[in-house]
């Protein structure tokens, strides 16, 4: 193909407002790849903060406007199509995504663009005789990764019940990690009678309980005979979290980006005696490739988190639809604004 001299990407330029624009595509540099974006779906709740105005990690840094090109795309699948001098790793043809944990470096622009320049350190080789909506999700899938391959270090999912809080996109992945490490049954925990609905037709849990409903005072406290024995909490609201670790004998992952205090009574005394909570672990080289072999195996079906596919010139509308509930992941096909 002939090499593209310009990119089309999106840009939020305002709170709540995003346009599409055209870029130069800079020359590659020693070490960089130029990818084809084939699919993109959205990142919910940093995108959601971004395009609202809100501080996704760092209460203390504003937001201001026009964000950078394509930020705050990052979840994305992509052909390999142009080489720098000095890659070695990497071919024409690869299908790549950028899963974290796997080197510095950023791609230029960033993910919502049609084309990105990337350094190919940063990069994860993945199937490439799939759909692209079953790869796209899979820098998710490497974060809710590091957080199962943390437990399966500790022996603590093989065997177990377990817990999952919160069926959206990064519950569905959990339960299905969760199931693929044989855990004896997973338990969803969710107020959306929906989502709930559709966690079970997938059969990625074998059961959920409301924490508000009756179905959730039926479910044994920690210790208790039928209580959960690990966790993994990808709702980070308070009652959640506090609802796992008041019903889960030994260990609660985070997962979900922590916004409130909790009430922990303790490993060595008190109603959480002998529960020990963890903290969201760093991704490292581990975490991409474990997600991609559940993919490449069909242990892990990332396309059940995408409801929805639609144009990059339609980001707001989707946008407003997961802010109201209508829609879990959307994806994006960037190559479709000609």
């Amino acid at each position: 193909m002939a090499r593209p001299s310009a990119t089309k990407t999106l840009q939020i330029v305002a709170k709540e407002r995003s346009e599409i624009v055209e870029l130069p595509l800079p020359d590659l540099e020693p070490g960089q790849v130029l990818v084809k974006n084939l699919a993109i779906v959205t990142c919910n709740q940093y995108d959601l903060h971004i395009f609202t105005g809100r501080p996704m990690l760092d209460p203390m840094t504003p937001v201001t406007f026009p964000q950078p090109a394509g930020f705050p795309g990052h979840e994305w699948v992509g052909e390999v199509v142009e080489l720098g001098s000095g890659v070695t790793e990497l071919a024409l043809g690869d299908w790549v995504c950028r899963p974290g944990g796997l080197g510095t470096g950023a791609c230029y622009p960033a993910g919502y663009s049609q084309y990105l320049v990337c350094p190919e350190s940063i990069l994860l080789r993945v199937p490439n005789d799939m759909d692209p909506l079953k790869l796209a999700p899979m820098e998710m899938a490497s974060c809710v990764a590091a957080n199962v391959v943390e437990l399966r270090q500790y022996n603590a999912i093989e065997g177990r019940r377990a817990g999952v809080s919160g069926l959206g996109p990064a519950g569905l992945i959990a339960a299905q990690m969760l199931r693929a490490e044989g855990a004896e049954e997973v338990v969803g925990i969710e107020v959306d009678a929906q989502r709930a609905e559709y966690a079970l037709s997938l059969g990625v849990v074998d059961r959920v309980v409301d924490p508000g409903g009756d179905s959730g005072d039926e479910l044994p406290y920690a210790r208790q005979p039928g209580a959960i024995e690990v966790s993994l909490a990808c709702a980070g609201y308070r009652p959640a979290v506090q609802y796992l670790m008041d019903h889960t004998t030994e260990i609660v992952s985070l997962f979900a980006v922590q916004r409130e205090p909790y009430s922990y009574e303790g490993w060595a005394v008190g109603h959480h005696m002998g529960l020990k909570v963890f903290g969201t672990p760093d991704r490292d080289e581990l975490s991409g490739p474990y997600a991609a072999r559940r993919v490449r195996n069909g242990s892990l079906d990332l396309s059940v988190t995408i409801s929805h596919t639609m144009s990059l010139t339609e980001y707001d509308e989707a946008l407003r639809m997961i802010a109201d509930h209508e829609a879990m992941k959307v994806a994006f096909l960037p190559q479709e604004l000609g």
